[in-house]
């Protein structure tokens, strides 16, 4: 059985060669367009049975309020039904609303807190 011998493998004519002959590739840098992380606001809604008291410690442990800012949010909540603690990328929304549920549970109030993306 008679094998043939290989042709030699020739260079595609797209590759540019330099003066003294050596093959280059040049890649050209596309800037990429990236946008920013979706956002997400966290709420708390309003009910009849949670301390206000509660609410207004709750937003200053876990949204790093002063009692001021937290005592407005409050009465935003009490007044509208619903008001914006924070804005965060969705992983620490949840962690924050998680967080307040959980302390909401443990003091015995049926204090909801949600967050929502924004547009």
């Amino acid at each position: 059985m008679a094998t043939k011998k290989p042709a030699n493998p020739t260079l595609p004519t797209a590759i540019p060669q330099t003066p003294d002959g050596v093959d280059s590739v040049v890649l050209e840098r596309r800037a990429q367009k990236i946008e920013p992380p979706q956002m997400y606001q966290v709420a708390m809604l309003n009910d009849d049975f949670t301390p206000m008291e509660f609410v207004v410690m709750v937003i200053q442990e876990f949204f790093s309020k002063d009692r001021e800012s937290a005592t407005q949010i409050m009465l935003k909540i009490h007044l509208d039904g619903k008001g914006v603690c924070g804005v965060y990328s969705r992983d620490v929304a949840t962690t924050k609303v998680d967080q307040v549920l959980d302390a909401a549970k443990q003091a015995g109030h049926p204090l909801q807190c949600v967050c929502e993306p924004i547009e």
